[in-house]
């Protein structure tokens, strides 16, 4: 047991989520390795994000892998990220092994998952070596698995069925992993050095770590390293200071390190741009041309959802954070865009502003929040879709029919009686049902397949999706594909409470504006004129002031003060705020606060420009 692991119902879980976000929301983030010795064989483990937005962390990984194993909820069977991970391995001509865990559950259906399973190696082109593919059945919470599907025998002793595995161990994972996935014959310890760089971290004792996988050659300490970018041109070079590997949840030193091993470098330093798809050389031993780049990875999935960011310039700047410039918040995105290789950094509108462009808006929203707990203050425009010329219009002028727009393929597992509500919700969004599949009757329920256009999505899973569902249901989305603009998306977002004043928000002022519509935020939240305090209950926009205090005199009242009653506000977090944000708002990120307000605070001009725009 270790500080970054978690016990949930007397087991040990998420051993290798040591982020703090991941262990908040339960997801993989970062992918983690590790390695275990087995039967006096050395076996590298490589721990890969499920969620597509983190899919660009899933396609750089598999650069150091011999195989891989694919991990299938047994009830809920293949997801749509796991067509997105099944066809990289795929075409890079890896032979997967199935472990459909969660087997112990009442719920599993092996069978129909099976099924499911095999249609999609079919459907993404697999050889008939890929297609052939070996199956155990695991309860990883329980530690074991087994090659056939677990029993519930009855008894006389036990009312109920009980669950009867073969296996307590997780001995023929391991066994299986040693027979199906072949060894890293193909990299050499002769020759001279060469490893390309997956990932960096940043250690405060021995700075920059590079963690990557040795492809020829062997690596002591001392040795003297030069890095090559992807066009063999030099930016960096120094000599090993540390070197490291993993083994279970320790991080271990080594003296030296060779072929087919996964390590992390330290003492290495690289200039500008020096982050991950790296070469690390020797400097000698080899030919008259020199050392030449490994291939590095080139995400061939496009970002989807775009947003801008510039420094925060609401009246409340700088009270709460300690990163404040526009200079501070640059540097931070361009040392992120260096190692996370899905994102992309334009030039924003303005001189003083960003365009970031992402797999979704969770992972934007991912980087954000990151950068909040770093203290910094920053604001951030409406999420966008990134819409690409069609290049058999004339994408010239205004015209929408001329532009294409990213589509999701979106997976939804929800309680039977509250499918019909997500479907009419996706297909307001422009969504198109792709297959309705209503499972057996007795269990309740289906599974939904819908094509729905990026910006449809971006304001339903921040959490509407959930309050559709009550909390039983999954939505999964991945991206298809582009498709002609479908036209514009009436979410039925009310009108914005808008403060008028500015000053300390008080109980006496917001009791009588319950009745306007919903409130965002809590008595004694400090305001400003044009912030977003809540949402009305009609489609226009209303100014109120939250901040009136009830005014004292020394005349004793005849009856005692009425007692003011509250109602929970909507409190959003980040991912929400984003999503629910209109065109002409903006959401101001602090280390201790999340606002939302208009773009132009001035509520006079405000009106001008919506009526010119009229």
């Amino acid at each position: 047991m270790t500080a970054d692991s978690q016990i949930e119902d007397g087991f040990i879980t998420r051993l290798m989520d040591s982020n703090d976000l991941e262990r908040e929301r339960g997801i993989t983030i970062l992918s983690k390795c590790t390695s275990v010795n087995w039967n006096g064989n050395l076996i590298n483990i490589v721990d890969t994000p499920g969620h597509a937005d983190f899919g660009g962390e899933v396609e750089r990984i598999l650069s150091m892998v011999d195989g891989v194993a694919l991990v299938v909820d047994a009830t809920d069977g293949p997801m749509t990220q796991t067509r997105f991970v099944l066809s990289k391995a795929l075409g890079r001509g890896l032979r997967p092994l199935v472990v459909l865990n969660k087997a112990d559950r009442s719920t599993a259906r092996p069978q129909q998952v099976e099924s499911d399973l095999f249609d999609l190696f079919a459907t993404l082109g697999a050889t008939d070596e890929q297609a052939d593919y070996p199956l155990l059945y695991a309860s990883a919470k329980q530690g074991w698995a087994q090659e056939t599907p677990p029993q519930y025998i009855s008894s006389p002793e036990s009312p109920s069925p009980t669950l009867t595995p073969t296996s307590t161990t997780m001995t023929p994972l391991f066994d299986l992993i040693m027979s199906h996935v072949p060894p890293p014959t193909h990299l050499t310890r002769s020759g001279p050095f060469s490893m390309l760089t997956v990932q960096i971290e940043a250690d405060p004792y021995v700075g920059m770590l590079y963690l990557g996988r040795v492809q020829s050659g062997v690596l002591r300490i001392g040795d003297t390293l030069l890095a090559l970018n992807s066009e063999g041109k030099k930016v960096g070079e120094g000599k090993v200071k540390k070197l490291f590997g993993r083994r279970g949840l320790d991080r271990v030193e080594k003296e030296v390190a060779g072929a087919g091993e996964i390590v992390s470098v330290a003492g290495i330093k690289c200039g500008l741009g020096g982050g991950v798809n790296l070469t690390f050389v020797h400097p000698d031993g080899w030919g008259p041309e020199g050392p030449k780049p490994l291939p590095v990875y080139d995400p061939d999935r496009p970002a989807t959802i775009s947003i801008h960011v510039h420094a925060n310039d609401s009246p409340l700047a700088g009270r709460e954070g300690v990163k404040l410039t526009s200079q501070v918040i640059r540097d931070r995105i361009y040392k992120e865009a260096e190692t996370n290789v899905a994102l992309t950094v334009l030039p924003g509108p303005t001189s003083e502003s960003l365009e970031l462009r992402g797999r979704g808006v969770l992972h934007l929203g991912v980087l954000l929040e990151s950068m909040r707990r770093e203290g910094f203050e920053l604001s951030i425009g409406p999420p966008k879709a990134v819409m690409i010329p069609d290049p058999e219009r004339n994408p010239e002028g205004k015209s929408h029919g001329a532009w294409l727009e990213p589509i999701e393929e979106c997976t939804v597992s929800v309680k039977e009686e509250y499918a019909g509500g997500v479907v009419q919700k996706l297909t307001m969004r422009k969504g198109e049902m792709k297959s309705y599949d209503a499972g057996e009757p007795e269990e309740g329920w289906v599974k939904i397949v819908m094509d729905v256009p990026a910006r449809g999505l971006i304001g339903y899973m921040a959490g509407e999706f959930a309050n559709d569902v009550h909390g039983q249901g999954t939505i999964n989305h991945i991206f298809k594909g582009y498709e002609p603009f479908k036209g514009a998306i009436d979410t039925g977002r009310n009108g914005a409470l808008i403060s008028m004043a500015s000053g300390e928000s008080s109980g006496y002022a917001m009791a009588p504006l319950q009745a306007r519509g919903t409130l965002f935020i809590h008595p004694q939240t400090q305001v400003y004129p044009g912030m977003v305090i809540g949402e009305s209950s009609k489609s226009t926009e209303l100014y109120l002031n939250p901040t009136l205090k009830k005014q004292l005199t020394n005349i004793r009242a005849a009856a005692a003060d009425e007692k003011i009653v509250l109602s929970s506000p909507r409190v959003m977090g980040l991912e929400e705020a984003m999503a629910y944000m209109g065109d002409d708002e903006q959401v101001e990120i602090t280390p201790t606060s999340i606002r939302l307000r208009k773009k132009d605070l001035d509520g006079a001009r405000r009106g001008r420009t919506a009526k010119a725009k009229k």
